[in-house]
């Protein structure tokens, strides 16, 4: 836990040695340590200036976080004085865990019982589903006004049956979120929604179902978690007492990831901040969440220029190697003097750069190495033939770098999904963190082949896939690998041949399985470790009768993660223990759901389907290993790093540059005028929020010109990602009549590479 502070991270660190009140800004470059000085002086705080039942506040933004700043600050602590009660002082919330806290003070001010719940995001997505559908079927005309009337009729229908829900769908999540950042209820709004007409169709579309989603959610006793946020800000705006005890509570609050707070975060903390210090810290040139939500960049930039406020600048990163850094420098430099779009030039980027670390400084970067890439392929490729060549590259320099780390960055789930089959084909081993990742599904997945078989216990096949499991958890750590074989096929043989389930789990004299079964009565290990199996066998055979699933589930995660290795076996029983609360929730609301009803649950999850809120890496902590190859979007490799990354699909789909010629992902082919129907929904609540005029197609345009920008900011985090090489690469993508170019940054920074070779030359 030795943590010696930069020259940069110092100034932060002194502004804290006066005393006083203060309001810090903090805008860090990728890789400066800015978890490491915020749980540092975290820590210095909670021994220095907390008393009584004060805390200091660390607000983030991911579940990950809220774990990696816990730990941090429990170390520091611990190192500095061990007889400091642990985890007092401080709390570490996500806006949501905090929003949460806040409600859980005075429920009872805003209506809410005792013991209100709170639905998961499953249950909410199921019930907008529900209304949408329900508004689709009474609205049949609606899909005519807005399809494209070029489009030939069965065409049309086809989009009506397959498309036209999905849509409405999303339309109608992004108008509601938009109406609850602005604390809107659906009678308020439909006050001030002026009388049907086409142009306002969209916004009568999201009203109508935000009023069937409310009656959902009420039906069910419950908030979703957009409501917490809105709820706990309007608990302070009324509750002065609150506030104040609030306040007197958190004198010092740190945020993390300013970049993407929001406009409700942003109220909640100046609320609860007024009279107490306040520490933003963030990168707005990383600002990657802001489509379709308030999270914006100008928070943190206003902040940083705001009278009375300390800014401090924090650029020496000890990541990345000075190649790798000059690159990200140059797509910052680029766009803010050349890019095509003069709006981009202009709120792009923060005009700051990264540094290499000063000389002596305990993480030096990577050095520059002839055998270290950094190149952007610039051939025009097939979608095909980009992932052909990627995992080519990849087959050739893993066996040669089994002590380096690896990653696939791509801009789309469906990308890397392909990206990860092509690697399984050529035997590579790999980690995916897509739509679920690959950790929760292999739990899953396990826990599934589990419930299955204590749903059918007499099966010998479903008894097979549980010792399957079990023994891949547990017995493999306990023999060598030639032994562990044997054994393993010679159990999951006679298991699976076993007709009689009953007599290998309850043995009579008369009829005993396993004393007959040849290969236990030659060999004792096997014997021995049949045993073993029957007794965790009826012991989940026992709990299944007598708990229910989720106490079920830990009881089965007790006997399954008995690692060697502590943290490991800690990091399986967290997840195991968020997959029961799933199945707990589900169980309450589907009370005929059998074992399973629950199994096909984890199926869900399993087989990629649907990605829990509470799931992935981002919430349990992913540590890229060495000698495997990471696959991964762009967006969910944020706060990681690899020694070599891969980049791919640089066009200018993935990456427009609001040129005439530029496509745009999101944007539905089918509706007419090329319009963009969420950007016009938020549009529409927030003309009636703030009281002003809606002209159609605005906010069309606005959207790709934000969209543009945040994916030059997400480019700019792909780059970063790399600690020593670095391969991008851009495809022409899937329509042969209509190929993509190569995206405007890449072009730039294609150039610029080129020319610094030529200067080395």
């Amino acid at each position: 836990m030795s943590f010696q502070p930069r020259p940069d991270q110092q100034k932060v660190l002194a502004l804290f040695d006066a005393g006083g009140t203060l309001r810090v800004g903090v805008s860090a470059v990728p890789g400066s340590g800015k978890t490491a000085i915020l749980s540092h002086l975290a820590a210095r705080l909670v021994q220095e200036s907390i008393h009584g039942e004060e805390e200091v506040l660390i607000v983030t933004f991911a579940n990950s976080a809220v774990d990696n700043f816990t730990r941090r600050i429990r170390g520091f602590l611990n190192q500095a004085d061990r007889s400091l009660l642990p985890d007092v002082g401080y709390r570490v919330r996500t806006l949501h865990g905090l929003a949460h806290d806040i409600l859980r003070e005075r429920p009872a001010l805003l209506g809410l019982p005792e013991d209100f719940e709170i639905v998961d995001e499953r249950v909410s997505t199921q019930i907008l589903e529900d209304a949408a559908a329900n508004w689709i079927k009474a609205n049949p005309q609606m899909f005519e006004a807005f399809v494209d009337q070029t489009l030939e009729e069965n065409r049309r229908k086809w989009l009506a049956r397959e498309k036209w829900p999905e849509l409405v769908s999303a339309i109608a999540r992004s108008f509601i979120r938009r109406a609850k950042d602005y604390q809107l209820t659906p009678a308020a709004l439909r006050e001030q929604l002026p009388h049907f007409t086409d142009a306002w169709a969209i916004g009568a579309l999201g009203l109508d179902i935000y009023d069937s989603y409310e009656r959902g959610l009420r039906y069910r006793g419950g908030l979703d978690f957009d409501d917490l946020i809105r709820l706990a800000l309007l608990g302070l705006q009324t509750d002065q007492h609150l506030l104040d005890r609030l306040r007197a509570r958190w004198p010092y609050i740190l945020e993390d990831e300013a970049q993407d707070s929001s406009s409700l975060q942003e109220k909640i903390l100046r609320l609860l901040t007024e009279k107490g210090n306040w520490v933003r810290v963030g990168d707005p040139n990383q600002s990657i969440n802001t489509t379709f939500t308030t999270s914006s960049i100008r928070y943190l930039n206003e902040f940083l220029v705001e009278s009375g406020v300390e800014a401090v600048p924090i650029v020496y990163s000890g990541r990345s190697s000075r190649r790798i850094i000059a690159l990200a420098n140059q797509l910052i430099d680029w766009t803010l003097t050349e890019h095509p779009s003069p709006t981009l030039r202009a709120t792009a980027f923060r005009d700051q750069h990264i540094e290499p670390t000063p000389p002596d400084d305990p993480q030096p970067n990577p050095i520059d190495t002839p055998d270290d890439i950094v190149m952007l392929y610039d051939k025009a490729l097939s979608p095909e033939a980009e992932l052909d060549l990627v995992v080519k590259s990849i087959g050739r320099w893993l066996p040669q770098h089994l002590d380096r780390t690896c990653t696939v960055l791509v801009p789309d789930n469906l990308r890397g999904g392909k990206i990860s089959d092509a690697l399984q084909a050529n035997d590579l081993p790999h980690d995916d963190m897509l739509r679920s990742t690959v950790t929760t599904r292999e739990a899953a997945k396990a826990l599934g082949h589990i419930l299955r078989y204590l749903a059918a216990p007499l099966s010998g096949h479903l008894l097979s896939n549980a010792y399957r499991v079990w023994f891949q958890r547990f017995a493999a750590e306990q023999v060598d690998d030639e032994t562990l074989d044997a054994l393993h096929k010679a159990c999951l043989t006679g298991l699976r041949r076993c007709d009689q389930v009953e007599a290998y789990l309850w043995p009579r004299l008369d009829l005993d399985w396993l004393a007959n079964y040849k290969p236990a009565q030659d060999d004792p290990l096997i014997r021995a470790e049949l045993l073993d199996y029957r007794q965790v066998i009826r012991r989940w055979l026992e709990a299944s009768t007598q708990l229910p699933i989720d106490q079920l589930i830990l009881t089965i995660a007790q006997d399954l993660y008995q690692s060697a290795d502590v943290e490991q076996a800690a990091r399986d029983l967290a997840l195991a223990h968020k997959l029961a609360v799933v199945l707990r929730q589900v169980a309450n609301e589907h009370p005929t759901y059998r074992l399973p009803d629950l199994a096909d649950e984890l199926d869900r999850v399993a087989n990629n389907a649907q990605r829990f809120i509470g799931f992935g890496e981002d919430d349990l902590g992913f540590t890229p290993r060495p000698g495997r190859v990471t696959v991964a979007t762009m967006h969910k490799a944020k706060g990681l790093e690899w020694d070599r990354v891969y980049l791919l699909g640089v066009n200018n789909y993935d990456f427009p540059s609001v040129e005439a010629h530029d496509v745009y992902r999101g944007e539905t082919w089918y509706i007419r005028d090329g319009l963009n129907l969420e950007a016009e929904a938020v549009a529409q609540v927030e003309a009636l929020a703030d009281r002003k005029d809606y002209l159609i197609g605005v906010a069309t345009q606005k959207a790709r010109s934000d969209y543009a920008e945040e994916r030059l900011r997400l480019l700019y985090v792909g780059i970063t990602r790399a600690t020593r090489e670095l391969i991008i690469t851009w495809n022409t993508g899937s329509r042969d009549n209509d190929p993509k170019q190569p995206a405007a940054p890449f072009i730039a920074l294609s150039t610029f590479l080129e020319n610094q070779d030529k200067m080395k030359g």
